[in-house]
């Protein structure tokens, strides 16, 4: 069909029933691009949840790396002490740096202050305030 053929078509079509076709055009556009957004969150929600689950696995393995490293490190302490004597060095190393990061971690709170976020509170009072300011006016 020809651009001359249609032309008469949309001519003999009143306003009204332009506008209704248009209308149920985007609804059916935007339900359309819904599902489209809701196939594609559902995808990639399926792709977060297994790197998640494979970033725990990785996190349970290093854990029990660690916990291997430590057992060498105690077998290696043992060559020159008793057993008892390495473990509880190595025991007491490890309680040390956990103090130590306990206490940096507490004291980097302590700077992060109020878990409110003040600034934009602040922010957004004073646009209001000027709202009102020109409200008034």
């Amino acid at each position: 069909m020809t651009t001359a053929e249609r032309q008469p078509h949309v001519a003999d079509d009143s306003v009204g029933a332009l506008v209704t076709r248009a209308s149920q055009q985007i609804s059916e556009l935007v339900r359309e691009e819904m599902q489209l957004a809701r196939a594609e969150m559902t995808q990639k929600g399926k792709r977060y949840k297994k790197g998640s689950g494979l970033f725990g696995a990785a996190g349970l393995v290093g854990f029990l790396a660690l916990q291997a490293l430590m057992a060498t490190c105690i077998a290696a302490l043992a060559l020159v002490l008793p057993v008892w004597a390495s473990a509880l060095s190595i025991t007491a190393a490890l309680g040390a740096v956990a103090g130590v990061t306990a206490l940096s971690g507490k004291k980097q709170i302590g700077r992060a202050g109020s878990p409110t976020p003040q600034q934009t509170i602040d922010s957004v009072k004073a646009d209001l305030a000027e709202i009102k300011e020109k409200a008034h006016r």
